[in-house]
């Protein structure tokens, strides 16, 4: 009996997809990415320069083209389709009207090769986009889930860093709610190294401008976008230490745009929670008993998602 390969699938070769695609090799996270875009003159050179990177690599990996129907036994699918220019006015929401019927039109395509895996959407509004593809495929409850705010999370673990002068992995702190400027930072849920945040109260490093540093975190995408015209490197690592975590089995707990099903009262939607990543996908969203100021604020973000939902399926159904 042959070992099975890990095979991982990209959709989008923009920016953030051929970043994906790089992280899945260079990190060793699959045997084998299969690339996919509309564009068959970018497809090939993307595929040109990834294989030649591989002999640096430490592993063996193979990198081809597929159509959206040759994707159907990959493991993984990070869906990555966007048109950055649509994010100049600083508003995700705004890329909607492309990325919906673009996404309600593939998805069919790649359901239509027998694909049974699992999908990790990163394409904004991401929430949004990961409720579609959820409906759309038909795949289990699950199987299904975004990058959401596992990267705001990021963001707001680099704010906390940078003041106080510890590590990344010396805490735990998460940003909630909606991948957009609805997001929200629970800060009962902060600790360091199991110390709650309350509890150093009188360590003048530990003295936060809460507002600022949540503004700082919902904000730090629009800081990169402005000097580059896109972001790249954090989202491709988000949704690569996810892949990473499905196809590791690993039970990662990190933040996830995530099907809400009675959690934090919520039903019917995507948004942004603590969850665990395994085998199967995003196998337990994570419920944590926030602050009632702070589950008012969730509600909101939450309401915000189902209002985008609303609006999006008026653009596909």
């Amino acid at each position: 009996m042959g070992v099975k390969k890990r095979i991982v699938g990209v959709i989008g070769l923009g920016h953030v997809g051929a970043h994906v695609a790089f992280n899945l090799g260079v990190l060793g996270i699959a045997d084998e990415v299969r690339l996919c875009d509309v564009d068959e003159k970018k497809l090939a050179s993307e595929r040109q320069d990834l294989m030649d990177a591989v002999l640096f690599m430490p592993h063996r990996v193979v990198y081809t083209t597929a159509s959206y129907e040759e994707l159907a036994d990959c493991d993984v699918i990070v869906n990555a389709i966007g048109k950055i220019t649509l994010c100049a006015s600083g508003n995700r929401d705004d890329e909607m009207h492309f990325t919906v019927p673009q996404v309600a039109e593939i998805i069919p395509k790649v359901m239509a090769g027998g694909f049974s895996g699992i999908f990790i959407n990163i394409t904004n509004p991401c929430d949004v986009i990961t409720d579609l593809i959820a409906k759309k495929s038909g795949l289990p409850k699950g199987h299904v889930f975004g990058t959401g705010t596992g990267l705001d999370t990021s963001r707001l673990m680099h704010v906390l860093s940078k003041q106080t002068g510890l590590d990344h992995h010396s805490f735990t702190a998460y940003m909630l709610g909606e991948h957009g400027s609805a997001q929200m930072a629970p800060w009962s849920l902060v600790n360091f190294s199991g110390k709650p945040l309350s509890d150093l109260a009188d360590d003048p490093r530990f003295a936060f401008d809460r507002e600022d540093m949540e503004k700082k975190a919902i904000g730090g995408g629009w800081v990169t976008y402005s000097g580059k015209g896109c972001t790249e490197y954090g989202v491709s690592m988000t949704a690569a230490t996810m892949a990473r975590a499905v196809l590791h089995d690993e039970k990662k707990i990190m933040a996830a745009s995530a099907p809400l099903d009675g959690e934090y009262g919520e039903n019917g939607i995507f948004c942004g929670v603590p969850s665990v990543l395994g085998a199967n996908g995003l196998e337990k969203v994570i419920e944590y008993d926030l602050l009632p100021e702070e589950l008012e604020k969730f509600k909101a973000c939450c309401e915000t998602i189902r209002k985008n939902i609303a609006k999006a399926e008026a653009f596909w159904k």
